[in-house]
């Protein structure tokens, strides 16, 4: 801080080739929980995660901000894509300062290389308590009973995973029992969520919806778990007692999953509600 410096060692890379078109409801969020449940907390301990392939075009900017997010839960420096399109136009709205766009070198050294493919991919839920106790949702043979689905934080409060979630709870409720506690990323997005009348379907289903804020992501207030309960949700890390009480639990899902969830009153995929 005094100097205005700060010292990195230059991170080696992991590269990921993303293929193959995704299925209705699954996301960015079930790309990388699938990757870290592949690779684990620590498979990319100081290493820069690089997405590269013809899948990324199925990817919005909003799935890319995700599995970005998300690329320090499996230990990595950083998690980067290859300037496209959707990135241009991106910057073109977002930014007015000038840009430049870097590539992986041609003959670029990568530790390990991993396959991906889009089509292939369910709805993907982290069990407590690490992000790499990943399951298909097909895997899930038993109820998951949940007192609690959280939509929303710096991984998954985007304006795309809030239409996601309000897609889902339209015309439905949240079931009884249940708090769904919604939370948008920014003050921008809440305004455009209002806007779009998004946050008007989400208070009619009985959620309640928050102003931005990490609020019980990281066990501060506003829906802190008490000890035995369980909550479903779209943040990035579901350790011992993060949430609250270190007798609580965890899952980490995607918006369509979390409200799908919400509904139902435990984890469920859309597809459980004839979607």
């Amino acid at each position: 801080m005094v100097t205005g410096k700060a010292w990195f060692k230059v991170p080696a890379a992991i590269r990921f080739h993303i293929t193959g078109k995704p299925k209705k409801w699954v996301s960015g969020k079930d790309v990388i929980l699938h990757i870290i449940g592949m690779i684990g907390v620590d498979g990319a301990l100081y290493k820069s995660m690089e997405f590269v392939g013809d899948g990324i075009q199925y990817l919005s900017m909003d799935d890319r901000f995700t599995i970005a997010n998300m690329a320090i839960e499996a230990g990595g420096k950083n998690g980067i894509f290859p300037v496209d399109e959707q990135t241009e136009a991106y910057m073109r709205e977002h930014s007015k300062r000038p840009y430049k766009a870097y590539e992986a070198d041609a003959d670029a050294v990568y530790d390990a290389e991993y396959t991906i493919d889009l089509s292939s991919l369910e709805p993907t839920i982290a069990f407590p308590h690490l992000p790499e106790n990943t399951k298909g949702i097909s895997e899930i043979t038993e109820d998951v009973v949940i007192d609690q689905a959280v939509i929303g934080s710096c991984t998954n409060g985007r304006i795309e995973d809030l239409r996601t979630a309000a897609e889902i709870l339209k015309d439905r409720k949240v079931k009884k029992g249940v708090r769904c506690i919604v939370i948008p990323a920014t003050q921008g997005i809440y305004l455009q969520a209002m806007e779009e009348g998004l946050l008007k379907i989400f208070i009619e289903a009985g959620a309640v919806v928050s102003t931005p804020t990490c609020g019980p992501c990281l066990g501060g207030y506003m829906g802190i778990l008490a000890a035995g309960e369980r909550c479903i949700s779209t943040t990035n890390r579901n350790f011992v007692g993060r949430m609250g009480h270190v007798d609580s639990e965890v899952y980490l899902a995607s918006p369509a999953v979390a409200a799908a969830s919400a509904v139902t009153g435990k984890i469920s995929a859309p597809k459980e509600l004839g979607l």
